[in-house]
């Protein structure tokens, strides 16, 4: 784990005690192993000055609504009764905030200045500094912060380019940029091995499905975070890859023996612990052959403490991931939940749905004495612990100038260009490309998302000189829509056709495969892109050309569009192997495949 400074764990003592009390006294300027235990010893002074309240309060992570602590906003009082985020602080006195865009509701982020004195004005609101955290993993599937953030490409992107090094600039970067506006911890990466194509809820976020490779990745990943001075945290623990069932809206089982889990889902854990990782999310899924009670990994003592704190001997933060999810709430009303994953042995709640109820329901637990104020102070004392070796009490503030200066500055932009130009994965070609920029053409881009298919027109445009036009057919093409794509790749050169979960065995996939399929019968050449998941191929395995880009951002546009001329040679190399649609235990495509001009 990176460490703080010498004057970072003494500046931070410093304000901690003096916000609560304690009484100081002289010592030399610790440093090393002095230097954490001088943290402890600090984390432990701080817990007994603390009220239960106080200390209850340190375990939740909250959401918040608006692009100000000062800002009032309707659901802040629908929540919890308060109407800016500065009054949710001063009520509940949470450890944590978590940063939304507008897609969710929260609108916290709209640019680098107004995220740094978002956290500037939480940190000046709140009596213990925060940790304030975000879902930023790279890619276009899990993000919180658009342009001008740097917008690196995603885990099976960079899984893709099989470069330890790619993965560690990219968390740096990103770890960078959040540090700038005062984000201290990213809730990534993610550690989960995807071995299920019909993966709902990871695929691309995922590394890939071979555990060596997500090792390798996330230990560089954990690295990256830290030296971009942001705190890192796997997920999903004990491993979400193997499932059909997206947790946000249902509880998974994995049917994985305990064999299968050492050699499959555990490795990337125990790289990330082995390279200081300072936080892990736990998976809302059932696991029986390690709890066979059922209940989901997040309320399971055997997995949680057992597995996790026990046998794996890490000694971090663990957090859940979000309680406001079906994998935790179907059966877990808001006074069960939070007791029971804090039995189980996390430390931090994440979005507790019913914050009140929650919040009073550890109470009483502690009260009534179901839940020891050991127990509570064993997470406090692992949450302060986390502040002071981040330098958190000693200066939380960051400055809103050099934000905006490091938010997307130019370096950051030019890696993120290089490593998504390593990523991309031409999977097959019958002869179809590269195609020449000598002879002018006229390219037709359809398929999914209007975004989608207009920034890359637009890349072909500018990159190449061709005249690009795009027709957006969305997920799932009616006839209408095909007959009318058909109609215009009559008059086109080359279609390029991007895909999107084609291969999942949907209205939308079949729909997209008869476009496609369509598409080809008009004698134009066809180039197919998965633009997210690249299993895709499987629904179409005969088209002329098949590009995986692994995301739908435009640096990965721009990259297939260089790709498509011969202005970039593709490669990247499969990350997972791609199954047969019908045989799922025939490879159509190998682990590691991937070709070149």
């Amino acid at each position: 784990m990176q460490q703080p400074s010498r004057r970072q764990t003494l500046a931070g003592a410093a304000g901690a005690v003096a916000a609560l009390g304690i009484a100081q006294t002289a010592t030399a300027a610790p440093t090393g192993s002095e230097a954490e235990r001088a943290a402890q010893r600090h984390a432990h002074g701080l817990t007994r000055r603390m009220s239960l309240e106080e200390k209850v309060g340190q375990l939740f992570v909250v959401e918040v609504y608006g692009q100000t602590a000062d800002t009032a906003h309707p659901r802040n009082r629908e929540l919890y009764g308060v109407d800016t985020p500065a009054e949710v602080l001063a009520k509940y006195r949470p450890g944590g905030v978590i940063y939304f865009d507008a897609r969710r509701g929260p609108d916290n982020v709209q640019n680098p200045r107004q995220i740094a004195g978002l956290s500037n004005g939480l940190q000046r609101a709140s009596r213990v500094p925060l940790l304030i955290s975000v879902d930023q993993e790279g890619g276009s599937v899990v993000y919180r912060l658009t342009e001008p953030t740097t917008m690196m490409p995603g885990n099976m992107a960079l899984a893709a380019t099989r470069s330890t090094g790619d993965a560690y600039d990219s968390a740096r970067v990103i770890g960078t940029e959040l540090a700038a506006v005062g984000i201290t911890q990213n809730y990534a990466p993610v550690a989960d091995v995807n071995i299920n194509p019909e993966n709902p809820v990871i695929g691309v976020r995922s590394f890939g499905s071979d555990p060596d490779l997500c090792s390798d990745m996330v230990g560089a990943g954990v690295r990256g975070y830290h030296r971009g001075d942001v705190a890192s945290a796997a997920k999903h623990f004990p491993g979400h890859g193997d499932t059909d069932t997206d947790s946000h809206y249902g509880l998974p089982v994995i049917t994985h023996t305990r064999a299968e889990l050492d050699s499959i889902d555990l490795p990337p854990f125990r790289a990330a612990i082995r390279r200081g990782v300072d936080t892990i999310m736990t998976a809302h899924i059932v696991v029986p052959a390690l709890d066979s009670s059922g209940v989901p990994a997040t309320m399971s003592q055997p997995i949680i403490t057992g597995l996790l704190r026990e046998e794996l001997g890490f000694d971090g933060l663990i957090v859940t991931d979000a309680l406001d999810m079906r994998g935790a709430s179907d059966d877990f009303p808001p006074d069960v939940a939070p007791v029971r994953a804090l039995q189980a042995g996390c430390d931090q709640l994440v979005l507790a749905p019913d914050l009140d109820t929650a919040f009073a329901a550890v109470l009483d637990a502690v009260r009534s004495g179901e839940i020891s104020e050991d127990r509570i102070d064993a997470s406090l004392r692992r949450v302060l612990l986390h502040k002071l070796r981040r330098g958190l009490f000693g200066n939380p503030y960051v400055s809103e100038g050099r934000a905006e200066r490091v938010v997307g500055r130019r370096r950051h932009l030019s890696a993120a260009r290089e490593i998504t130009d390593h990523s991309v994965t031409l999977v097959r070609n019958e002869g179809v490309l590269p195609l020449s920029t000598r002879t002018q053409r006229s390219v037709l881009v359809a398929g999914w998302g209007a975004s989608t298919t207009t920034t890359l027109a637009e890349a072909v445009s500018r990159h190449t000189g061709q005249t690009a036009t795009a027709k957006d057919t969305g997920t799932r093409p009616s006839d209408a829509v095909i007959a009318e794509t058909v109609a215009a790749a009559e008059d086109a050169d080359l279609v390029v056709v991007t895909a999107n979960a084609a291969a999942a065995g949907s209205e939308g996939g079949v729909a997209q495969a008869k476009l496609v399929e369509a598409l080809r019968a008009t004698g134009t050449p066809v180039v197919a892109v998965a633009v997210r998941n690249p299993y895709d191929i499987r629904r179409f395995p005969d088209v002329g050309a098949y590009l995986a880009t692994y995301s739908y951002g435009a640096p990965s546009l721009d990259a297939v569009a260089l790709a498509l001329f011969g202005k970039l040679d593709p490669r990247g190399k499969l990350p997972v192997s791609i199954p047969t649609l019908d045989d799922p235990g025939q490879d159509l495509y190998p682990f590691g495949h991937g070709l070149r001009y």
